[in-house]
């Protein structure tokens, strides 16, 4: 790790056309309930480390409050500026497992020589102390289906089978042209990168918004993983990617059915709880000074994500 203060995209996560590639996630092992793998669950064994400011790590806070997981698995937030080492914990809250000054020496002591990005959300076994997972697309998996015996609503499934088929469709193209497509727009360090992304990110998003003409979520009537997925780029998108990635051609907020869906979501109960527009603004603003070498950090956009949304009756009329 540099000792420098300022982050910055590697040569690695760049490809010879000036695209962002994001890396692959270090760790991949699956707690499973069925005994199938080392890691069963249990209660307190397992610690989730996250940033409020991250989408991706926003998946597991929003799944850990909704699958009411929060007293099986503790939870420490990081601060949300970060810099060449990584992500680092607040001065006056440590890490409460192993007094870590930074999440690297999670993952240096995981694996020693750790030398790539380090990432949230990361799921730790305090049993063994090392890392689990950090891929937040099999941290939401496993939270959904593997804990149920310590959740408190068990019954709740964001991957039901009669829909996986749809969701991992849904999924897979809002991932490339969403999730991350905000990002292949601003770390892209050519023109021709940067548009190819710009465009598949609003073609995408007007088809999602002519899909939620159609229906209230994404799959139906009901709120699945590909909602959440969703949602942590939507809630994310006017206060920060709009003007700090350059994907400004239209805001979330002036799309109809899209809007009044991110308000619908925000106000399903617990989800504003883990929204903090504050760490987001001052992760993306703070952390990237190839982007914004100032730092300074915008005040608005406005946003009353409590006002109306309106989609009680979305897709009633087919």
């Amino acid at each position: 790790m540099s000792d420098t203060t300022e982050f910055q995209i590697s040569e690695k996560e760049t490809d010879e056309r000036g695209a962002f590639v994001r890396q692959q996630s270090a760790f991949r092992n699956w707690v499973k309930a069925d005994d199938s793998t080392e890691f069963p669950p249990e209660a307190g064994r397992y610690h989730l480390y996250v940033s409020l400011a991250c989408p991706w790590a926003s998946r597991a806070i929003i799944y850990r409050k909704l699958k009411g997981l929060e007293y099986a698995i503790p939870m420490t937030i990081v601060d949300p500026v970060r810099d060449a080492k990584g992500w680092r914990f607040f001065e006056d809250e440590p890490d409460p497992v192993n007094g870590f000054a930074y999440l690297s020496q999670a993952y240096e002591l995981t694996e020693p020589g750790f030398s790539d990005r380090v990432t949230v959300p990361l799921l730790w076994d305090t049993k063994t102390n090392r890392a689990v997972n950090n891929e937040s697309s099999e941290i939401i998996r496993m939270l959904n289906s593997e804990f149920n015996e310590l959740a408190e609503n068990p019954e709740l499934d964001l991957y039901p089978e009669e829909l996986r088929g749809e969701i991992d469709e849904i999924n897979e193209r809002v991932y490339n042209s969403v999730n991350n497509g905000v990002y292949r727009a601003g770390f892209a360090t050519t023109q021709e990168a940067y548009e190819e992304a710009f465009d598949e990110l609003f073609e995408t998003l007007d088809w999602l918004d002519g899909l939620l003409a159609e229906r209230r979520y994404l799959t139906g009537d009901q709120i699945t993983e590909a909602d959440w997925r969703l949602f942590v780029t939507l809630v994310r998108f006017d206060p920060v990617y709009v003007g700090h990635f350059k994907c400004n051609l239209r805001r979330i907020a002036d799309y109809p059915n899209l809007s009044g869906y991110l308000r619908d979501l925000y106000q399903q109960p617990g989800i504003a709880e883990t929204v903090n527009l504050g760490h987001i603004k001052r992760h993306y603003y703070m952390t990237h000074p190839q982007i914004n070498p100032t730092g300074v950090v915008p005040k608005g956009p406005e946003m009353d994500l409590d006002a109306p949304h309106g989609r009680e009756g979305a897709g009633s009329q087919q």
